[in-house]
């Protein structure tokens, strides 16, 4: 087998336990994986575009909007102005800041969990082999 097949194949072997068990500890606070993602861009990233959230997640505009209208029902996201009309910017609320926080927790807690004898030199290797393989993708 090559060893391009082994990595992808490593890959996929991967990804379906890790999501399995990141659904259920979003589960524990009430939030889907999609609104997660949009809560971590929003922390880290500051505000955004949907067009920005969408690029972001990869998936189509509606996919977006959607998922910003439960979290705007829940009171973790809010819109704030922006220099074009038809722009929707959204921001964290302080609500959305605060439940962010508390989930970081329970995530980093499994990250650590599953990262245990990865060294930082390997995360960042794998991070920069990520960020390429993503990038070849994109074009």
């Amino acid at each position: 087998m090559k060893t391009s097949q082994r990595f992808f194949h490593q890959l996929l072997m991967l990804y379906r336990p890790f999501e399995n068990k990141l659904v259920l500890l979003l589960n524990e606070h009430h939030l889907q994986r999609a609104q997660w993602t949009i809560l971590y861009y929003l922390f880290n990233f500051g505000s955004a575009t949907l067009v920005d959230l969408s690029n972001y997640q990869s998936v189509e505009k509606p996919t977006i909007t959607r998922t910003i209208h439960q979290l705007e029902k829940l009171g973790y996201v809010e819109q704030v102005p922006s220099q074009d009309k038809r722009e929707k910017r959204i921001q964290l609320s302080a609500l959305g800041k605060e439940i962010y926080n508390k989930v970081r927790v329970t995530i980093d807690q499994f990250e650590e969990e599953i990262l245990r004898g990865i060294t930082d030199s390997e995360q960042h290797d794998a991070i920069r082999i990520m960020t390429e393989i993503r990038n070849n993708i994109k074009g």
